[in-house]
């Protein structure tokens, strides 16, 4: 739950007054370049400092706490993966880290890379996959460590237009598997509908309206996206019938 959050970077701010995202549910986040989409990611992640405002995690403020202390984990839109580290390295990094045995961090780590489909790819560079592999393999550095929270900044935007959907699809099937809790920054209203439970539009630094995908392609918010939203209607209604 988030409640009276302000964010100042130099002459610009971020508020939302009120934000409450459901255990295992997937928030996708809309609103132009500039409005504040990634600053609101880092925020939860901790990287940056709200000037008043909580940010409550299973009934706990993090607001003061550092990016360790708050099982969040962030997907920016890069991956940044350890270039000079192994798949198998990348993903048991964070739970070295946070001081798990050996034995666990390898049942954990093979755990999630059977999930993800990768588990053939454990002994490769970053370099050595393509951007569908890096992307499953960000994942499961993400997830591993448990988070009680998953931040996405635009993950499938670094991909070609032929992944870009399979990863998608990809994204919706894993979220109904392990059940986690997602925020998900894009700028593609099929992205959003496809994968969130609701939709929050940001704009000029303010949340503006958080709704069902349904509603929000019905509603003035989505009209910056109108040559996607009539496609999306027919594929909806007919989801429908």
């Amino acid at each position: 739950m988030i409640k009276d959050l302000e964010v100042v970077l130099g002459t610009f701010r971020l508020s939302i007054p009120y934000l409450e995202v459901g255990s295992s549910e997937y928030l996708v986040v809309m609103g132009p370049s500039g409005v504040g989409k990634t600053v609101f990611l880092h925020t939860l992640a901790g990287f940056l400092k709200p000037v008043k405002g909580s940010i409550v995690i299973n009934g706990s403020d993090v607001a003061p706490k550092p990016p360790e202390e708050r099982e969040v984990a962030l997907i920016p839109q890069n991956y940044a993966l350890f270039p000079h580290m192994t798949v198998y390295e990348n993903i048991a990094y964070g739970l070295k880290v946070r001081g798990v045995d050996e034995s666990e961090i390898q049942r954990r780590v093979r755990e999630i890379a059977e999930v993800l489909e990768i588990k053939d790819l454990l002994s490769r560079r970053p370099h050595q996959l393509s951007g569908g592999e890096q992307q499953r393999v960000a994942l499961a550095r993400a997830l591993v460590i448990e988070p009680k929270l998953l931040l996405l900044d635009e993950p499938t935007a670094s991909l070609d237009p032929r992944l870009r959907g399979r990863a998608r699809e990809f994204l919706k099937e894993l979220h109904k598997k392990l059940k986690f809790t997602a925020v998900h920054v894009t700028h593609n209203l099929a992205e959003a509908v496809l994968l969130g439970d609701r939709i929050a539009y940001f704009e000029a630094g303010e949340l503006k309206a958080v709704m069902r995908p349904e509603e929000f392609i019905n509603s003035a918010w989505a009209r910056p996206y109108v040559d996607e939203v009539k496609p999306l209607l027919a594929i909806m209604q007919g989801l429908s019938k």
